[in-house]
């Protein structure tokens, strides 16, 4: 716990009251066929899981001979459970900032003061926050989440949350066969289990490169609240007079709160991000046709639902999340897959996953013929 006189810096408690009291009611269904549903989710993953090292010829380590190596359990929740689970994953990787940002706050006159209200306020916005999103994620792998006691003595953590409600919501306005769709789901979020279990190093990579980038957060009040106003303004469209910029939509809170060396650091971890969320999509349409007989008709609605967005509210909350960003990540990094893949092969591709010095870069995530010349033809001694 961070806090100050016994205030905590983030409230997490009301956090999560606040985002379970204003989140959006699930589609309606009857108790049994939630059952139903949360049954054959957990069928899905365990088939996905199959699937998925097929295809990708990936597997964690001490699973050879097919045994299952998994140490991380698959959590089929609701929208207050998704909730409670990434409150959790928050404290754990945001506890370096707050510490951080507790020694500056204590030596003000009055810290303790300013600590038990900004505690209070950071809640209920981050509550707010979570409400927003909780009611859109169909799945997630938890890479951040606490170790549990019942996973084996070394374990780091991990979990896969698959949200039933969403899943549901989702294939009833697509229109799409049930069965199909949610296994389709599982494809993809049983891949990015796949890529931590599968890689033992990328976990604490992407960890270091969060904290790196959080060690170097401007936490000066003047500074933050100037680039709090930048982000109403790029929300409401407006800009001081005779201000221009490449960006006439406007940048998210990521893009406005950070220092150069974190535009650095954003820049690696967006290039790693493409990767796996590309890596994804690619595998779930791979192994798709073989087992999802609906897998083209999914593939279309769903893609026409996330270029689509909803109302204008909507369409800003995303582009000051930086959800936009997002879905360009799943858009190049499958294209970046798909062209490596092509080039050199499944196990060519995989050589992605050989250390971080083979991870690609930004810019060979939009040109990837880049990638294999460095990775594979300077390595095989080819000019």
């Amino acid at each position: 716990m961070t806090s100050i006189g016994g205030a905590e810096m983030v409230d997490w408690n009301l956090a999560v009251t606040t985002a379970s009291r204003f989140v959006r009611p699930g589609p309606e269904v009857s108790r049994d066929e939630a059952r139903a549903v949360v049954a054959e989710l957990r069928r899905h993953a365990k088939a996905a899981e199959e699937h998925v090292r097929a295809f990708t010829r990936m597997t964690p380590p001490g699973s050879e001979g097919g045994a299952a190596a998994h140490d991380t359990p698959v959590l089929v929740v609701d929208r207050p459970g998704w909730i409670r689970a990434n409150v959790a994953g928050f404290r754990a990787v945001l506890k370096p900032l707050l510490e951080k940002m507790q020694e500056r706050r204590s030596s003000l006159p009055g810290g303790a003061v300013i600590g038990a209200v900004g505690g209070k306020v950071t809640g209920v916005e981050l509550g707010m926050l979570l409400s927003f999103l909780a009611s859109r994620v169909l799945g997630q792998y938890e890479t951040f989440a606490p170790p549990t006691r019942d996973l084996p003595a070394g374990a780091r953590g991990g979990r896969l949350l698959l949200v039933a409600p969403n899943i549901v919501h989702v294939e009833r306005e697509l229109e799409v066969a049930p069965h199909d769709f949610r296994l389709w789901v599982c494809l993809h979020e049983e891949t990015h289990r796949t890529q931590f279990t599968a890689v033992p190093w990328l976990r604490d990579h992407i960890e270091g490169e969060v904290q790196s980038f959080l060690g170097e957060t401007e936490i000066d009040p003047g500074t933050l609240l100037e680039r709090l106003r930048e982000a109403a303004q790029s929300l409401t469209g407006a800009k001081p007079e005779g201000e221009a910029g490449e960006d006439e939509g406007g940048r998210s809170l990521v893009d406005l709160v950070q220092t150069k060396a974190q535009r650095e650091i954003l820049g690696r971890l967006t290039a790693v991000m493409s990767l796996l969320e590309g890596h994804a999509d690619y595998v779930m349409d791979g192994v798709g046709p073989q087992v999802v007989p609906s897998v083209t008709e999914i593939r279309e609605k769903f893609q026409q639902r996330r270029a689509s967005g909803a109302g204008r509210l909507d369409q800003a909350l995303r582009k000051l999340l930086g959800l936009d960003a997002k879905l360009r990540q799943y858009r190049d990094g499958e294209r970046f897959v798909r062209a490596v893949v092509d080039e050199v092969g499944m196990d060519g591709f995989n050589r992605v996953w050989t250390s971080p010095n083979t991870l690609p870069t930004k810019q060979e995530i939009a040109k990837p013929a880049d990638w294999v010349a460095r990775v594979h033809r300077k390595a095989d001694g080819a000019p």
